[in-house]
């Protein structure tokens, strides 16, 4: 059972710190592709549920937004992890998932989520202000926040005990068995 648990620990711990971290910069970021203030850009994510009202309400709408950042960075981490939990390979190319993230997050956040949502923004002006600039901006941006949800979860365990890395079933141990491989004499010396 302490396997479980610690390979539950540590998906969690992945998800939390790749959310956190890559939600935090996916701020800065906007505030860079936008020339505003980052204040500004956690007072629009309030407002997809706020509203306007959102802009009017100081400190309170901008923490508020913060938290709504982040509990969406962590909700696609955690998806992230679930979806590549069953392919090994592409956790360990955490490089090609984290673009392959960052390729459908882009689409799914401009087209549905502030669509859908009391921020004063829709559809129509979402595709009326899509230029090549600032759309190439924002998919590299979303592109970097899927990089950094993917290198949080790429060491750690995806597989389900008595699996390889492969996700191949791997022997039992003999009782009594070495359960750690013996490097001394593997190790050389230098003259």
């Amino acid at each position: 059972m302490p396997d479980m648990r610690s390979a539950a620990s540590s998906g969690l711990r992945a998800i939390l710190l790749g959310g956190l971290v890559a939600g935090t910069l996916d701020i800065g970021a906007a505030a860079l592709i936008s020339h505003v203030s980052p204040v500004l850009i956690v007072h629009y994510i309030a407002s997809g549920v706020l509203g306007k009202a959102s802009f009017s309400a100081g400190a309170p709408a901008a923490l508020f937004g913060l938290v709504l950042q982040w509990a969406m960075s962590v909700l696609i981490a955690a998806i992230y992890w679930r979806a590549t939990a069953s392919v090994p390979r592409l956790r360990a190319r955490w490089r090609l998932g984290g673009l392959l993230a960052g390729l459908v997050t882009y689409p799914v956040m401009n087209f549905i989520v502030m669509p859908s949502s009391a921020a004063p923004v829709t559809l129509h002006y979402v595709i009326a202000r899509s230029r090549t600039a600032k759309g190439a901006e924002d998919l590299c941006a979303m592109l970097v926040f899927g990089l950094i949800v993917a290198y949080f979860a790429r060491r750690l365990p995806s597989r389900r005990p008595g699996e390889s890395a492969a996700g191949l079933a791997m022997p039992a141990a003999r009782p009594g068995a070495r359960t750690t491989p013996d490097l001394s004499a593997t190790s050389q010396t230098r003259p």
